[in-house]
């Protein structure tokens, strides 16, 4: 009998630690596993299991803020007679989470781990399926898991209060415009469920082939558009590695890059074995040699390879190497990393470079193709837009043409697209700015203060960020900021303008463009356009875009420019052939401060397409800048005339005495 207690009292006693050493560690107990299918379900099914968490330091007062470690895991669930391409689940945090690790899935926005899902400003954290990418239906696979749902496993940190609360997501939904997701319902206390399904217009649009296809690589997404979108190709697949071709094409109207840096992350041990059209940042093969690479690779010579990291930095070559037969020869190569907007030149508009990469197990099959993630682009240049890219996405195989000439085309063995769209930094300032000017005033309305961000932590006296920018003689516009001041002291003086104390800060911008109305006629008028590069570097190929609204019509032509009117509003302008370099700042003899680049042209227009015109009251002057691509600060006020504000003044004397008449009227 005791021999029978004895094991039962240390099963208990083991029991009874066990469950004070969860207690002590504050962890909440892990959810049950995820409920089966929902039956009725006949779209995709998308669950949120809330599995665990467990309290970490620091410890702090407020028990609503306390960190804990989560874990959860999410699925998508093809329940549905349509394949879904190119998945993407949203979901909404609500409780500060700080995402550390993602398995199954990448963010579609390719942000970096860890993540804050604060930053997506009260949208939804997007989760873009890798390396599965489609999900096929139950018909075509005979309801085979492996090929219907998708798995993703979630690790962060979330803030909240202590259990038995389950810190769940507000909702989750699919990043999918065809389908409609219902407002999420808790099946347990831990998870959380919705079934998407076909809106009306999708369901009517859904082809045969859509429903019914057995075949992932018959049926493809189309392909996207966007500000820039970059193309992987597979051009020979071998069962070790595969040569590949990566194309950058500019849609962007006005967009541009200078000296583009192209960076991405694999994340299947993959690495770059050589490249042509282009180089990386670095070679470093280190990562091989101490790696599961050199483990897998015993033979290979690293020596030989041109880069083993996880997220290399991709660089285009200069055109000086384009026919260097090792490193050179691939078409649309070797510019420099300039890409310029098709507006301006469509040969120029794109860029592209072949590279040869090693794969490692389980992907040792000449057809187990992955693309790599998270693509990231940028430019060298602080005038370059920013970029964010999605997920690539597989499509349809490009189609080449025979490079001899032949009537015949060959096929991409596989195809990715990633778009890239520009975006602004909530809060991002200019990175130029316009100054007015005109013959009837002999005052010139400078950029506004800070219109391109004041610094922090400002050196020198103290200014002002609010005051509104002073008025300068026209010569001033020549004169770096810093020695503007005692011109623009005794101009006030002249001209008995008011002097704010402190005196406003400067534009800190490194171009201003200077717009001056140059004559007004019956027939016609004209302005000069003038630029100045306050930066330390040149700037090749630049453009700029006028846009105007009620003078476009009117638009004759440039006398020093190349310009050309596109669109309904927008004037178009570029450097002339041989002219098209906008030099940086320099020394001039005779001078103590450095003088900008500039160049100017005159621009003509007509009347007789834009009758009622008044150039004068502002019509003459225009309501958005851009240069090479990003919008300028504009001023907030136009010059005056002084016969224009002696009319406005005998106008409003005028109906002064004729209200004042009437009311004498009224009275009698």
């Amino acid at each position: 009998m005791a021999g029978s207690v004895a094991p039962q009292a240390v099963l208990l006693g083991v029991l009874l630690l066990a469950g004070l050493a969860t207690a002590q560690r504050g962890t909440t107990p892990a959810a049950a596993a995820a409920p089966a299918p929902d039956p009725g379900c006949n779209g995709i099914q998308l669950t949120y299991t809330f599995e665990g968490r467990t309290k970490i330091r620091p410890f702090v007062a407020d028990k609503n803020k306390q960190p804990y470690a989560f874990r959860a895991n999410a699925t998508v669930l093809n329940s549905g007679t349509r394949p879904l391409k190119s998945w993407a689940m949203l979901v909404t945090f609500g409780h500060g989470e700080i995402l550390v690790g993602v398995d199954g899935a990448v963010l579609t926005g390719g942000g970096e781990l860890p993540y804050n899902t604060t930053e997506d400003a009260g949208n939804a954290t997007s989760f873009s399926g890798y390396p599965q990418t489609d999900l096929l239906t139950p018909i075509a696979t005979a309801g085979d898991l492996s090929r219907i749902q998708a798995s993703v496993g979630i690790v962060g940190t979330v803030f909240a209060g202590p259990g038995p609360f389950v810190p769940l997501p507000t909702a989750i939904s699919l990043d999918n415009p065809d389908y409609e997701c219902p407002a999420a319902t808790n099946r347990t206390a831990g998870v959380m469920s919705t079934c998407c399904v076909l809106t009306p217009e999708a369901e009517a649009n859904a082809t045969v082939i859509d429903a019914n296809t057995t075949d992932p690589t018959k049926n493809f997404l189309p392909r996207g558009t966007g500000d820039l979108v970059i193309t992987y190709d597979v051009l020979q697949a071998y069962p070790s590695s595969y040569l590949a071709l990566v194309t950058l094409e500019n849609n962007a109207k006005l967009g541009r890059l200078d000296n583009w840096r192209l960076s991405w992350e694999w994340r299947r041990g993959e690495f770059i074995y050589n490249m042509k059209g282009a180089h990386t940042s670095e070679v470093d093969t280190s990562g091989c040699i101490y790696g599961p690479q050199g483990q897998y690779y015993q033979s290979l010579d690293f020596s030989q390879v041109l880069n083993c990291d996880r997220k290399p930095v991709i660089l285009d070559l200069p055109l000086s190497r384009y026919n260097d037969t090792q490193i050179g020869k691939i078409d649309n190569c070797c510019r420099n990393g300039t890409i310029l907007p098709k507006s301006m030149d469509e040969k120029q508009s794109k860029s592209a470079f072949q590279m040869q990469v090693y794969k490692m197990p389980p992907d040792l099959n000449r057809t187990k193709l992955f693309p790599p993630a998270n693509f990231k682009i940028s430019g060298a240049s602080s005038l370059n837009p920013d970029y964010t890219c999605g997920q690539p996405i597989p499509v349809s195989p490009t189609a080449f043409p025979d490079p001899s000439g032949l009537d015949s085309t060959t096929m991409a063995m596989a195809t990715w697209q990633v778009v890239c769209n520009i975006t602004k930094t909530k809060g991002a300032k200019p990175k130029c700015c316009v100054t007015f000017s005109a013959y009837y005033n002999n005052s010139v309305i400078p950029c506004n203060t800070c219109a391109c961000g004041c610094p922090a932590n400002r050196r020198g006296p103290t200014c002002s960020t609010t005051a509104q920018s002073m008025l300068l003689p026209p010569e001033a516009l020549l004169v770096p900021f810093d020695n503007r001041t005692q011109k623009a002291l005794a101009w006030a003086e002249l001209k008995h303008y008011n002097v704010p104390r402190p005196m406003p800060c400067g534009d800190f911008c490194g171009v201003s463009i200077n717009w001056h109305v140059s004559t007004d006629y019956n027939k016609g008028w004209s302005a000069r356009v003038t630029l100045f590069n306050w930066e330390d570097v040149d700037m090749a190929n630049w453009f700029a875009a006028i846009v105007r609204d009620k003078a476009y019509d009117g638009f004759e032509k440039a006398y020093s420019f190349n310009a050309t009117a596109v669109g309904k509003n927008t004037i178009f302008m570029q450097g002339l052939e041989g002219l098209n370099y906008l030099v940086k700042q320099t020394n001039m003899s005779g001078s103590d401060y450095l003088v900008p680049g500039k160049q100017q042209s005159v621009l003509s227009f007509t009347k007789k397409l834009t009758p009622g015109i008044n150039v004068v009251a502002g019509d003459g002057f225009p309501t958005k800048v851009f240069f090479n691509g990003d919008e300028c600060a504009m001023p907030q006020r136009i010059p005056m005339s002084s016969g224009f504000r002696t009319h406005l003044s005998s106008a409003l004397s005028l109906v002064l005495v004729l209200t004042a008449s009437a009311f004498l009227l009224l009275q009698q």
